[in-house]
């Protein structure tokens, strides 16, 4: 966990963050006893499992008894490989796992908490649902979190509940990726963010805490801007999918481990940035409503990993092992990029 947590900013010399509910009451952090993650599916159980490892109890909500059960056994997988990558004590494994609880019913988990991380699919009528049976157990005072990658939630939760509310947007595997990116509702105090803030760092995330909200964030921006290009070099027959995984991964990917983004153009010369622009050096892709080439995929049904075929052919592969693989790798990258967090150029 101490790896974990050396992504976080070091607050650790600064007063806790406080919010004060309606009743005038101050509240810190060490008021915050119980979480609530709403749902079970791809990111549920690694923020589950986070906010575990952070101390806390935590109580899951899922719709049925198969995808709690798939649930816990991922969890218990996940943790597992925590202790084998030194990140979780052996002997704190099993109080950890027993911090997290399962609820089939919203009610039942939302009961008590303190702070709640919704992270059901991405529809807006599901998501409306969902919180208008929050609307009718939470509390007033509590945090209402949503992990939502590109919808505007707050159009679509309750007016009365949006000074309650933020984002908390985390990134699959939700356990290995460190960034969380931060928004509040407008209506919400400042405070909440920053509650928020200091809650996930002290559950070991990077937090980044946005000035205001925009969809897509900041990550997920950057990552379509990519996929547009990415497409276009595709849809036009300028090289294969193995041709710019080999680019971006001998060039800017590795470097901006170092650097990022604006310090790369720091040390490269924001002149040189300018000319760029200046002299229409790069023009952007026309845009399309959908690329052909992620089209021909769809249409097949090659959705990538969890059908056995994208772009890249995966039948006959032992899944497990591979994302077994995939997360070892993780772990290496991450760790490498510590060292580079706490030394920087």
């Amino acid at each position: 966990m101490a790896y974990w947590a050396g992504f976080a900013s070091l607050r650790a010399a600064v007063a806790p963050f406080h919010f004060i509910n309606e009743r005038g009451v101050i509240m810190t952090l060490n008021d915050i006893k119980k979480t609530a993650v709403l749902g079970a599916g791809t990111m549920g159980p690694g923020i589950a499992q986070m906010f575990a490892m952070g101390g806390y109890e935590v109580t899951m909500w899922t719709r049925s008894e198969s995808t709690r059960d798939k649930a816990k056994e991922a969890l218990y997988k996940s943790l597992q490989t925590f202790v084998e990558e030194d990140l979780l004590a052996a002997d704190k494994l099993e109080d950890t796992f027993k911090r997290v609880s399962f609820a089939l019913t919203v009610e039942e988990a939302v009961q008590g908490a303190d702070f709640i991380q919704e992270t059901i699919v991405e529809n807006k009528d599901a998501k409306i649902e969902l919180f208008e049976k929050v609307d009718k157990v939470v509390s007033d005072t509590a945090i209402i979190a949503s992990n939502t990658s590109g919808l505007d939630v707050f159009a679509l939760m309750p007016k009365n509940r949006l000074k309650q509310a933020v984002i908390a947007h985390w990134y699959a595997p939700a356990q290995l990726i460190p960034l969380v990116e931060v928004v509040k509702a407008e209506q919400a105090p400042q405070s909440y963010a920053d509650v928020t803030v200091e809650l996930l760092e002290k559950c070991g995330k990077t937090a980044v805490l946005m000035k205001k909200f925009i969809q897509g964030y900041i990550a997920n921006r950057m990552q379509m801007c990519l996929n547009q290009e990415l497409f276009y070099l595709l849809d036009n027959g300028y090289c294969t999918p193995e041709d710019i995984d080999k680019a971006v991964k001998t060039s800017f990917i590795p470097r901006a481990v170092v650097l990022g983004l604006c310090k790369r153009a720091d040390f490269g010369g924001l002149d040189m940035t300018a000319n760029n622009f200046k002299n229409k050096s790069y023009k952007m892709p026309p845009e399309v409503d959908m690329p052909k080439t992620l089209a021909s995929h769809v249409d097949k049904g090659e959705l990538g990993f969890k059908t056995g075929k994208g772009f890249y052919d995966y039948s006959g592969v032992d899944k497990a092992q591979l994302s077994a693989k995939r997360d070892k790798q993780l772990f290496e990258v991450f760790k490498l990029a510590k060292k580079f967090m706490d030394d920087p150029v």
